[in-house]
């Protein structure tokens, strides 16, 4: 599902669909009818990465296979951001979200930046959005978590 940014950090869902003149923000959403994250895993002990690696952190051994990751998971930590670089909108919650057994770090979107409104153990689901189109028509598209 893609998004745009609304009034106050919310998010309006716009479509379910990537066009050719998408491009995701990292190299590891994949967009289109049911967009989610790939994370690279070790094939000797199944640690998760989401960047690039020579080695595992955990084995040091040097393969990897694409694994698709769960696009629903739980809220494990969280911390509401109220002071940020200039130009970046303020509050909002950064969070770590444990997709069944993967942890992703990324923001919560369509959600106040509230502790009444957050909690640990939160369900939520992956959500893209727009973070803009450039001067070719090429729309940047960037994901968080909202709630479930």
């Amino acid at each position: 599902m893609i998004a745009r940014p609304g009034p106050l950090g919310s998010v309006a869902h716009v479509t379910d669909t990537a066009t050719s003149s998408q491009v995701p923000l990292v190299r590891y959403l994949v967009l289109g009818d049911r967009p989610h994250l790939v994370a690279n895993q070790c094939t000797s002990c199944g640690a998760r990465f989401f960047d690039r690696r020579n080695a595992c952190a955990s084995c040091f051994a040097t393969t990897f296979e694409p694994v698709d990751i769960a696009t629903e998971g739980e809220v494990r930590a969280f911390t509401i951001v109220t002071l940020a670089a200039p130009g970046v909108p303020v509050p909002f919650t950064s969070a770590i979200i444990d997709c069944d057994g993967t942890s992703v770090r990324a923001n919560l979107i369509n959600v106040d930046a509230d502790p009444a409104k957050v909690t640990l153990g939160m369900r939520v689901r992956l959500a893209t959005y727009s973070l803009g189109t450039d001067d070719n028509g090429t729309e940047a598209i960037g994901f968080g978590f909202e709630p479930a």
